[in-house]
């Protein structure tokens, strides 16, 4: 039985595909950021201590990452920043975005002109919003993966029905019979079944394979 598709299960959210990074000059601060994606805890770890390697000799690495697809994990850091001026304002901007499975690294080369906790929070935040621009992201959405087997005559209407609906078959088996992969969304899975064993006068056979997060383009 199909869940509601308003349930916080099926809920889409947004993946890091590409990072990306920026640069700003604040009264001769200079902030670097770098976001990247990551799987794990471990990988985000991996990276903010990639990043404080690579910046050795800069005042401050501050650091937040969310993890999960639903967030369930987010960690930030001031790295020596007073605190919430830095590391907190980094992770407001990256559960705004709506980005999930993602870290940002701010490196800051201090400049000699104390910027006060205003200009620091609009500091770090800005410059990791200017590197979120630069970022590639897709969305994800849960949808199902099933089998559709059917004979040649039936072929042309089952492409015509999935066409119309800009799904496409990641795999197709042309054997005795014809075999295709699709992965439909979850909210359109029963009326597509329907549609297709109506079209085809019940010769297409459908099993579903599994449910899952799959990837739309976005930008």
């Amino acid at each position: 039985m199909e869940k509601d598709r308003n349930s916080q299960e099926y809920e889409d959210f947004v993946l890091l595909t590409k990072g990306g990074e920026a640069e700003l000059v604040e009264k001769k601060s200079r902030f670097i950021a770098t976001v990247r994606p990551v799987e794990s805890e471990e990988e985000a770890a991996a990276f903010i201590e990639e990043m404080k390697k690579k910046y050795y000799d800069a005042r401050h690495n501050c650091s937040a990452y969310v993890l999960g697809s639903k967030a369930q994990l987010t960690r930030s850091s001031d790295d020596g920043e007073p605190s919430g001026t830095a590391g907190r304002p980094m992770l407001e901007v990256l559960l705004g975005s709506g980005i999930r499975n993602v870290a940002a690294v701010v490196t800051r080369y201090f400049g000699g002109t104390l910027l006060g906790t205003g200009g620091l929070v609009r500091a770090y935040s800005g410059v990791l919003k200017e590197a979120l621009e630069k970022c590639e992201t897709a969305r994800q959405h849960f949808g199902v993966r099933f089998k559709i087997r059917a004979d040649y005559n039936a072929v042309g209407k089952i492409q015509h029905i999935l066409a119309s609906r800009n799904i496409a078959a990641e795999d197709s088996v042309y054997a005795a019979d014809v075999e295709m992969t699709v992965i439909a969304p979850v909210e359109a899975y029963d009326r597509l079944c329907t549609e297709l064993v109506e079209a085809t006068s019940a010769r297409a056979e459908i099993e579903e394979v599994e449910r899952l997060y799959y990837m739309e383009e976005e930008r």
